[in-house]
């Protein structure tokens, strides 16, 4: 087995480890394969129970997991846009879980702006629009803004409005993968809006690659 940090033969430890002949750095084998197990999970957008259930791992092992990937896939794309080429279209979106109601629940949408550059996709978050619900609510103006945002809305969630095909795409495919998760915390959005990203851009090998 080749080093996993220089690719230079390798030589089987006591415990099970194996170390690196050149740059004598230890590594598990045995981790290798589950964090690898785990990741083609993460990419096959499977939640940490699926995962759990195919893996045999447990929940704590997979979601501290999935967590750093998530972590990792944020920083691998915050640098991609900072790096990014001109841009071609950008459009403001509204994304609103299919279980709220648009008159009643407008405030707990994520505003976001997505922007395609050179034919990929990156994503800013805007201000929580969840701060200004006690203020509205209090006065009952959720109709009046949820007219303000009409521009917006479809029949059962709010409208993919963009001339821009590769970033309509995106928004039907963030759609689909964010129910899969059964719930995110709010606090968490950026990290899921990155890793919808990040799986609309590349493929299971560049995670496994940034890992």
């Amino acid at each position: 087995m080749r080093c996993i940090y220089c690719n230079a033969p390798t030589y089987l430890l006591g415990n099970g480890n194996r170390k690196c002949k050149i740059c004598k750095r230890k590594f598990s084998p045995a981790k290798i394969a589950r964090k690898e197990k785990i990741i083609e999970c993460f990419c096959k957008d499977l939640s940490v129970n699926e995962c759990m259930r195919r893996s045999g791992y447990n929940y704590v092992t997979i979601k501290s997991y999935y967590d750093a990937f998530r972590k990792k896939i944020a920083a691998f794309m915050e640098e991609e846009y900072l790096n990014r080429q001109e841009t071609r279209a950008y459009e403001e979106y509204i994304y609103l879980e299919n279980s709220k109601d648009p008159k009643k629940d407008i405030f707990d949408g994520y505003n976001f702006l997505t922007f395609d550059y050179g034919g990929r996709i990156y994503n800013l978050l805007m201000p929580d629009l969840s701060r200004f619900k006690p203020y509205f609510s209090e006065d009952g103006l959720n109709e009046v803004y949820y007219k303000e945002f009409k521009n917006f809305l479809r029949i059962s969630k709010l409208q993919k409005n963009s001339q821009n095909r590769l970033i309509y795409d995106f928004w039907s495919y963030l759609e689909d993968l964010l129910p899969k998760y059964r719930g995110i915390k709010r606090e968490n959005f950026f990290y899921y809006l990155k890793e919808a990203e990040f799986k609309f851009n590349f493929d299971c090998e560049k995670l496994k690659e940034i890992v």
